[in-house]
């Protein structure tokens, strides 16, 4: 008990010190979610209906059951999130990365908002609720885990900046120590990231091959 309640305070004095880097980073995100959206209603109607075509067939897919298996699904999904992530982590390290861990999270913030946008836009309210609980669940443990990776590979790059300028009676804070720190917050992103693609891969498709009877009605 008391161990969690250090663990709670540890991550409270985190984001208070880095307050200001969050919500730069959470704007940056919010900001790649509405271009994405703003995407969808720049499209012209062939480049809508093409993207529509391939929609339909893989909806086709999922209620006829032709999708890949769950397993496969969950490696495909925790592979794929955790490759952006090792990146952005390793970007963090190398110092002179920082921008592109920046263009990664619009991205990342883009494709959601034109995936939600594109569906909305396509279906109206179906496309709505199947973006709610295809789309919805397992971002709401991701979108928080490259929020935070973004924001502690630039805290992490800052102050490796500091050291090299910082006289050693000055440094707060060894390198192998800050270095430890950063590898626990992957490990711990990484666990974050297990149970999403697991929802991904074995909750998601049993809700929308609920949905797609619904939708394509």
């Amino acid at each position: 008990m008391r161990k969690k309640q250090q663990l709670q305070t540890i991550i409270k004095q985190h984001i208070k010190d880095q307050s200001s880097i969050y919500l730069f980073v959470f704007v940056l995100f919010l900001m790649g979610v509405i271009f994405g959206a703003i995407i969808v209603n720049s499209m012209n109607i062939n480049q809508k209906e093409d993207l529509y075509y391939y929609l339909s067939r893989f909806f086709g897919q999922v209620s006829e059951g032709k999708i890949a298996s769950s397993i496969d699904m969950f490696k495909q999904s925790f592979f794929h999130n955790m490759k952006y992530l090792g990146l952005m982590w390793v970007l963090g390290i190398s110092i002179i990365g920082l921008p592109v861990i920046l263009v990664m999270l619009f991205i990342k913030g883009m494709v959601v908002g034109f995936t939600v946008g594109f569906l909305v836009n396509q279906l109206g309210w179906k496309g709505f609720l199947l973006s709610f609980v295809t789309v919805l669940p397992q971002n709401i443990l991701l979108i928080p885990a490259f929020i935070v990776m973004c924001a502690v590979a630039i805290s992490f790059s800052l102050k490796m900046v500091k050291q090299l300028y910082m006289k050693k009676t000055l440094m707060m804070e060894s390198p192998f120590s800050m270095f430890m720190k950063y590898v626990v917050v992957l490990v711990s992103i990484s666990l974050f990231t297990v149970i999403a693609s697991l929802f991904e891969a074995y909750a998601s498709p049993m809700l929308m091959k609920s949905l797609v009877e619904v939708v394509t009605k």
